[in-house]
């Protein structure tokens, strides 16, 4: 129970503080735009099964390699891309301690 709240909270209320500390003037564009990047789980469609609760998705999916991961860092330099690179970043925190509590 504690890993999935956990899991969920900061998939949705992280990103939800974010929006509104950092960018208070258009906190919900921003924070529709930090969930849309929770569409980088489209890639556990690749796994088989496509879901198991003890898996770590961490370096298991091709969204969720740390090659990727490294590329969702340089998306918060460009000011275009600094709001779906912390999307994605959050994303990330979420899947890592996700597996650090399993």
């Amino acid at each position: 129970m504690i890993r999935t709240t956990w899991h969920y909270g900061i998939h949705f209320i992280l990103p939800l503080l974010v929006a509104l500390f950092i960018y208070p003037k258009q906190w919900k564009k921003v924070y529709i735009i930090m969930l849309a990047c929770m569409l980088i789980d489209l890639d556990h469609l690749l796994a088989s099964p496509i879901f198991d609760s003890n898996r770590c998705s961490i370096n298991f999916h091709p969204l969720h390699t740390y090659y990727a991961i490294v590329a969702y860092f340089i998306l918060i330099i460009p000011r275009r891309t600094r709001i779906i690179g912390l999307g994605l970043i959050i994303h990330i925190l979420a899947d890592y301690v996700d597996c650090w509590l399993m």
